[in-house]
Formats: C-alpha cells, sequence, structure tokens
C-alpha cells in the first residue's frame, strides 16, 4: 500500500474525491430529525422544518470541512515525502558518493548489491572505484603483519590486486567524526594532481561502503625517516648526494602543491617516501586543505605533527603557504644530522631538533651538528653544499613568516647549491686533467711538485695544496 501512495498520487486524488462526493451526498436528514405525527396519520415532508434544516446543514457543512482540511493535511505531507524521496532517488543515480542505506543478499554471492556494481567498475573524480570485498582480499583481511605506518586518521597496509598491481590500502580509523569529511577532501585532493614526485591515488571506495579505504600506488622503499633515524638507518647507507636529491625533489612537490592552492599541512620525514631508485614521492594529504590565491592566511585550528608544526600557526591559528616552508626546513636539518624531529632524551632546550639547530647555526658550532658519516669533515665540497643547505634551513625556521622565503625560492637556492659545487667540481678535474697532460709532455710545471688552489668553506681564503710527484 505505501508503495501505491508513494509512487501514485493521482489514484490518491481520485481516492479523496470520491470520499469528499459521498459525504455532499449523503441524506440530508436523519430519522430521528422527523418532526412527530398526529396519532393515527402518517407524516410527508419533502424537506425538514426551517429550523431543523439550518442545524442539520451547519453541521454537514463542519463535518465536510473538517474532512476536507485533514484529507488536504495527508496530501501536503505525502507531497513532500514523496518529493523527498524522488529526489534522494536522483541524486543516488546521479552519484554514488551519497549515503544510502545498502540492502545485500549474504547468502547470494552471484548477484551483487548495486553499490557493489558501481564501485566494482564506476569511477569518481578520475578514480577507480574499488568495492570493500576485494580489497580485504588484497590485504589478507588487513592483516597486521601487512601493516606499512599509521597516517593522521588511518592506518595503510600492504595490498596485492586480482590484476597484480601492489597497493597501499589506506584504512581510515573508526569512530572519527572527522573521517567522512577528511576521506572526501583527500579524493578530492589526489584526483585532480598529477607530479612525478606525489604519491599516485589509484582509487577508493564509495562513500556508502562498509569501510572508507583509498587505494594509492605503493612506494616499496620505506620513508626518508626509515633510512635517517628508523629502521633502515645505517651510516654511509644514505650519502650527501642523495640527500641533496630528496631535498630537491620535495621541495619541487611542495611546489606545485602551493602553485596548485594547496598547503600540505603535514610534512615530515615520515611522509617523504622512497623508491628503489630514493626517488621521492610526497604522501599522507591526510591534513591538506585547499586554500584561494587572494587570501594569505587561513584560521583554523592547529594540526600535524608535533616537531614540524609551525611555531606562528599553534599560537595564532594562521595558516598560509609558509606553514609548509618552516616545516620543510625541520626536514632539511633531519637530512643534515640524521636525528629526529622530536626526542625527549635530548637536553630540554633541544628536545626539539629545529632549536637545537638554530643554536648550532647561531653559535657557528655547525660541525657538531652534522652526521659524521657524510664526510663533513673530510671532503670540502660537501662541508660547502651543508653549510650552505644549513644556511637555507635557517631562514626556513624563523619564528615569523614573512621572514621565511617562498618553497618556490626554496627550490630555487637548492638548485644553485647543487649546480655550482657540480660546477666547481668538473672545473677541477678539468684543470688536474690539463696538468697531467702538461706534465706527461714535459711542459708547465716542475716534474717534482704541482699546486692546485682550493677555497675553503669555513675560511674563504685560496689555499695551496702541495701534490707531491
Amino acid at each position: 500500500m505505501n508503495k501505491f501512495l508513494f509512487h501514485y498520487p493521482t489514484a490518491l486524488f481520485l481516492f479523496a474525491t470520491a470520499f469528499l462526493l459521498l459525504l455532499l451526498f449523503q441524506p440530508s436528514l436523519a430519522e430521528d430529525d422527523l418532526p412527530d405525527c398526529p396519532t393515527g396519520l402518517r407524516c410527508y415532508f419533502p424537506s425538514p422544518p426551517p429550523s431543523g434544516n439550518g442545524r442539520t446543514r451547519k453541521k454537514i457543512i463542519i463535518g465536510v470541512c473538517s474532512s476536507v482540511g485533514a484529507l488536504l493535511l495527508i496530501f501536503l505531507v505525502l507531497g513532500i515525502c514523496y518529493l523527498y524521496r524522488q529526489r534522494r532517488r536522483r541524486r543516488s543515480h546521479a552519484l554514488p558518493y551519497v549515503q544510502r542505506s545498502i540492502s545485500s543478499n549474504p547468502s547470494n554471492p552471484t548477484n551483487p548489491s548495486p553499490v557493489e556494481e558501481v564501485e566494482n567498475g564506476g569511477t569518481y573524480l578520475g578514480v577507480q572505484l574499488f568495492s570493500y570485498k576485494e580489497l580485504e582480499e588484497a590485504t589478507n583481511h588487513f592483516d597486521s603483519n601487512k601493516e606499512l605506518g599509521d597516517g593522521g586518521f588511518g592506518t595503510v597496509y600492504y595490498g596485492l590486486l586480482k590484476d597484480g598491481r601492489a597497493v597501499a590500502v589506506k584504512r581510515l580509523f573508526e569512530g572519527n567524526f572527522k573521517r567522512v569529511e577528511q576521506f572526501m577532501n583527500e579524493v578530492e585532493i589526489l584526483a585532480r594532481l598529477r607530479h612525478r614526485n606525489l604519491v599516485s591515488l589509484y582509487g577508493c571506495t564509495s562513500r556508502s561502503s562498509r569501510e572508507l579505504l583509498l587505494v594509492y600506488e605503493y612506494v616499496p622503499n620505506g620513508t626518508v625517516a626509515d633510512h635517517l633515524h628508523g629502521k633502515l638507518a645505517k651510516s654511509g647507507k644514505l650519502p650527501w648526494s642523495t640527500r641533496m636529491k630528496i631535498a630537491i625533489e620535495t621541495a619541487s612537490a611542495l611546489v606545485y602543491l602551493h602553485a596548485s592552492e594547496i598547503i600540505h599541512r603535514d610534512v615530515k620525514t615520515n611522509n617523504i617516501l622512497l623508491d628503489n631508485t630514493y626517488c621521492v614521492k610526497v604522501a599522507d594529504f591526510g591534513l591538506s586543505r585547499l586554500f584561494p590565491l587572494d587570501v594569505t592566511h587561513v584560521s583554523t585550528a592547529p594540526q600535524g605533527t608535533p616537531g614540524y608544526v609551525d611555531p606562528e600557526y599553534h599560537q595564532c591559528y594562521q595558516l598560509s603557504d609558509k606553514s609548509d616552508v618552516f616545516s620543510f626546513g625541520v626536514v632539511l636539518v633531519e637530512l643534515i644530522s640524521s636525528m629526529p624531529a622530536v626526542d625527549i632524551t635530548r637536553h630540554r632546550q633541544e628536545i626539539n631538533l629545529f632549536n637545537m639547530a638554530i643554536n648550532k647555526i647561531q653559535n657557528c658550532a655547525l660541525h657538531e651538528f652534522v652526521d659524521p658519516s657524510l664526510g663533513f669533515e673530510s671532503d670540502y665540497k660537501i662541508q660547502e653544499m651543508i653549510t650552505s643547505v644549513a644556511e637555507l634551513a635557517f631562514r626556513c625556521l624563523q619564528s615569523m613568516k614573512d621572514e621565511r622565503p617562498t618553497m618556490m625560492e626554496v627550490l630555487d637556492t637548492l638548485n644553485i647549491i647543487q649546480k655550482q659545487n657540480a660546477d666547481k667540481v668538473t672545473d677541477r678535474e678539468a684543470d688536474i686533467s690539463d696538468d697531467a697532460v702538461l706534465l706527461k709532455n714535459g711542459y708547465g710545471s716542475s716534474p717534482s711538485s704541482m699546486s692546485v688552489s682550493w677555497v675553503s668553506s669555513n675560511t674563504s681564503i685560496a689555499t695551496n695544496e702541495t701534490i707531491s710527484s
């Protein structure tokens, strides 16, 4: 009956009209309303007496008006319900990311529910929709042994799809009141971003799925944090040239995000993934927020990771692209020192790594801060590059955001540092090669010795180093 009422309002109207006609054409007098007749006589009245006629009509009018009012109210309620149901039906067909009840028959696996059909074959914002069952099988029922790590809003698992692709499945935490908003925010951001140093989003589940899951490309070589001071850390395994490459590629990804009007908000070494060639993939846009170009800052509750959070943002709730610059400055000093951003075992004023870095740089004690395995004391080229990068990090870590460079300026500076030192090495190697040719042919310097000129990064004084033949 309910289905009939909701889908055929015309029938309702006909039913109500018939009901009103019955009320209007019912007998105008009841038997009790007839006047008394003299004994033995039978009276016939074509119509009731005037006084009785008025009272009866009044009763009829009141009854009819009450009935009509009640029916109109019923029509109004049914009409609203019908329109609401039709609107929900249209929205659910147009967009799979609308909350709706899921009815499935687990005893009949060969007949998938409509939601599963949409997930298995549909797309949203250009990314593939996966079914919960498919991702559950890919991760072996979210086996704890396949856990890759925890993000800001969920746990990431390794998975293997039926087509052979290795993926990272992000499973959002249960009971998080921001989880749906977070889910949609991350899908919207990642779906429209394409950069070689940003992790790629393969797909996700429908919002109406059993759980909200994001499917990323799997980056197999761990995080920068793992290699610097984590489970993959090993002395000499991550040379300075690789660390410089990581810094430049991470900066490139952040420049792209800022050009796309996106603040990452959680830049840290745990969110910088590495592939087998140590190519950077910046990940975890869990705290990303879009911001318009004409707004210098966005007021919002401070979020992020301790040790990386911009002090001005933490105090004033003012978010800007310079917040990412500060966090990137912490990443730079991690690359220089191989120390974690926060360590409660350190001295009280050095628990936060950026405080330690600022103190060492200001006191000209950078050599006490640099990872000894990098060759800071023995290789002048590395010493010069690390010193320049430390100066750049110092600028990024300024407490006032207006005193920090933009990410574009940071990237340009890093490229200049790398190019200048590469040119110096090339020039030095060329000079040595030319001198060797001259010596072989009996020209130039005395055969007993030759001089090579170089510049010390500490004293900036040209020095002659004698190489005996």
